[in-house]
C-alpha cells in the first residue's frame, strides 16, 4: 500500500520538544535479539547527523532571518530525535564493538541498496565500496580477537559473514580517482536519489566516529588500523557524495533531506521486530512528516515552488530492508575484487598502466606497515589462523582463502 506523508497530518515542528524523561529511554540489551535492530539504531542515528549537519551548512549560506528560523526549529527537532536514537544504544559497547556493528551496517545496507538500485551506474558505485566495508569487518574482527580474545560472530549473530573483502591494502587511491559522476536531478529515479542520500550520510557517521574514536585507543595496532580505515571512508564520503547533483538549490536539498528521512523512519517501522522500538520509529516517522510539512512551506514561501513538482507522489512502496546478503557479497566479491577506481569510471587492475597515479599513490602510503595487514599477521601468529565467520563456505576467490593472500599476495 503506497503511503503518501504529503497526505499525513504528521507531528507539528511546535510540538515536538521532549522532557529529558520522554527524550532518554531504555537502550536495547548488549545482544540483542534481533541484530538488526542495532543496525536500524546506527543507521538512522547517522541519517538525523546528517540532517543536523546539512541544516548547520544551509543556515551559514542565507542571511533571511525567517528562514534562519524556521530552520533553528527544525534542526533543534533533529537534535533532540538524534539523542533518542544514539541513546538507544547500550553503555556497555565497547568504542570496538560499535565499530564491528558500524561495519555489519554498512555492508548489509550497501548490499541492499545495490540489489535494488535502478540505476546500472549507481549500483557499480554501490557494489565496488561494498567489497571495501566487507574487508573492514573482517579486519576489525581480527582485531577484536586479538586485543579483546573476543569472537565477533557474538555480535553479528552470523547473520552477514566475516571473510576478507578487496583486501584494504588496496582501498588507497589517488584523490583524483574517488570522484563519481553525479545524477542529473531532473532525470534521476526518486529512489536512486534516496539510496544516494542513505549512503552518504551512513558513511559520513562512520568516517566521523572513527575520526574521533581511534585514538581512544591503547593498543598501537588499533590505533593505526582506525587511522588507515578513517582514510577509506573519507575516500567513501567523496565517492558516494559526488553523486549528489549539486544544482539542487539549499531548500530542495531540505525537502528532499525531510522525504528520505520519512521514508527510512517508514522503512524501519514495517520492519522492526521489537514492539518497543518499533513505537520509537512510528513516532520519529510522524515527526518527520511534520518537519516535511514545514520544509514544504519554506519552499513555497521563499522559492515559491509546489513541492510536488520535485517530490514523488508516495514513499517507494518497497522499505529499505536489513536482511543477510550472503550470497549477494559473495557473487560481487567474485566479479569484482580486482577492480579499482579509475578517473569517473573504473578498471580492472590488470589492465591498468604500470605508471598509472593509483599505483604512485600506494607505493607512498603503504611505503612502511600497511595496519591493515600487520593485524592480520599478529592475529595468524597468536591464534595459528586468522579469525573469519565463513558460514557458507570458504572465501569464493581463491587467492583469499588463507591470511597471505587476504593481506594483499593477490596483487
Amino acid at each position: 500500500m503506497t503511503f503518501n506523508p504529503l497526505a499525513e497530518k504528521g507531528i507539528p515542528v511546535v510540538d515536538q520538544f521532549k522532557s529529558w524523561d520522554d527524550l532518554l529511554l531504555d537502550p536495547i540489551d548488549r545482544a540483542p535479539s534481533d541484530p538488526h535492530t542495532r543496525s536500524r539504531i546506527i543507521l538512522m542515528n547517522g541519517i538525523e547527523v546528517e540532517s543536523v549537519m546539512f541544516s548547520h551548512q544551509f543556515h551559514r549560506q542565507t542571511d533571511n532571518p525567517v528562514l534562519r528560523e524556521k530552520l533553528s526549529m527544525n534542526r533543534r527537532a533533529d537534535q533532540l530525535q538524534q539523542k533518542t536514537i544514539n541513546w538507544l544504544l547500550p553503555g556497555d559497547l565497547t568504542p570496538l564493538e560499535t565499530t564491528i556493528g558500524y561495519e555489519q551496517v554498512a555492508v548489509d545496507l550497501t548490499s541492499w541498496l545495490a540489489r535494488n538500485e535502478p540505476d546500472p551506474q549507481l549500483k557499480l558505485a554501490l557494489d565496488f565500496a561494498l567489497l571495501e566495508d566487507f574487508d573492514h569487518l573482517y579486519r576489525y574482527a581480527n582485531l577484536y580477537e586479538l586485543t579483546n580474545g573476543r569472537d565477533a560472530a557474538e555480535l553479528t549473530k552470523s547473520l552477514t559473514e566475516i571473510t576478507p573483502g578487496r583486501p584494504t591494502i588496496f582501498h588507497h587511491t589517488d584523490p583524483l580517482d574517488v570522484i563519481r559522476p553525479h545524477y542529473e536531478t531532473h532525470s534521476v529515479h526518486p529512489l536512486s536519489r534516496l539510496h544516494v542520500m542513505t549512503i552518504v550520510a551512513a558513511e559520513q557517521q562512520t568516517m566521523n566516529y572513527y575520526m574521533n574514536h581511534g585514538p581512544e585507543f591503547m593498543e598501537p595496532v588499533a590505533r593505526a588500523l582506525y587511522a588507515e580505515i578513517a582514510q577509506v571512508e573519507e575516500q567513501h564520503v567523496t565517492h558516494y557524495g559526488s553523486l549528489l547533483d549539486p544544482l539542487d538549490s539549499w531548500l530542495c536539498q531540505l525537502v528532499f533531506h525531510e522525504l528520505n528521512e520519512t521514508y527510512l523512519y517508514h522503512s524501519m517501522y514495517l520492519q522492526e521486530t521489537d514492539d518497543r522500538i518499533r513505537q520509537v520509529w512510528e513516532l520519529n516517522r510522524d515527526m518527520e512528516i511534520g518537519q516535511l510539512h514545514a520544509a514544504c512551506e519554506m519552499l513555497k514561501t521563499f522559492e515559491g515552488r509546489d513541492p510536488e513538482e520535485i517530490l514523488p507522489p508516495a514513499l517507494p512502496e518497497v522499505p529499505v530492508t536489513f536482511e543477510t546478503n550472503k550470497d549477494y557479497v559473495r557473487s560481487v566479491l567474485e566479479a569484482t575484487v580486482d577492480l579499482r577506481q579509475d578517473g569517473l569510471g573504473f578498471a580492472d587492475v590488470d589492465e591498468m598502466p604500470a605508471d598509472h597515479r593509483l599505483f604512485e599513490f600506494q607505493n607512498i602510503v603503504n611505503a612502511g606497515t600497511v595496519p591493515s595487514n600487520e593485524v592480520i599477521r599478529l592475529n595468524t601468529e597468536a591464534q595459528g589462523r586468522d579469525y573469519r565467520d565463513e558460514t557458507d563456505g570458504p572465501n569464493p576467490v581463491i587467492d583469499l582463502r588463507d591470511p597471505v593472500g587476504a593481506q594483499g599476495a593477490m596483487a
